[in-house]
């Protein structure tokens, strides 16, 4: 059965992950709070970051950045974008 959850990104009952997507506070409400979608739009934003910032997940300050800027992402907040990024229409 799939696990459903109320999104607070999304505003709507929608699915939910399968496990924490991370270690900690933080992933366990990303967890009891955000949906399969959400998620998804935040990895694809994320991709984003790392490569328009040339940031290294496996450096402790990036990963640290990467955690605010999830958290500001998915429970609203101010979230970075890259130089020169412009939003579709």
């Amino acid at each position: 059965m799939t696990r459903m959850v109320d999104c607070s990104y999304l505003n709507r009952r929608a699915e939910g992950l399968t496990r924490a997507p991370l270690p900690g506070e933080l992933g366990q409400r990303i967890f009891d709070n955000i949906s399969r979608e959400a998620w998804q739009k935040w990895l694809a934003h994320q991709t984003m970051l790392i490569n328009e910032k040339r940031l290294s997940p496996i450096d402790p300050e990036h990963r640290r950045y990467l955690e605010q800027q999830a958290e500001a992402f998915l429970f609203g907040g101010e979230v970075d974008q890259a130089d020169g990024y412009v939003p579709p229409e």
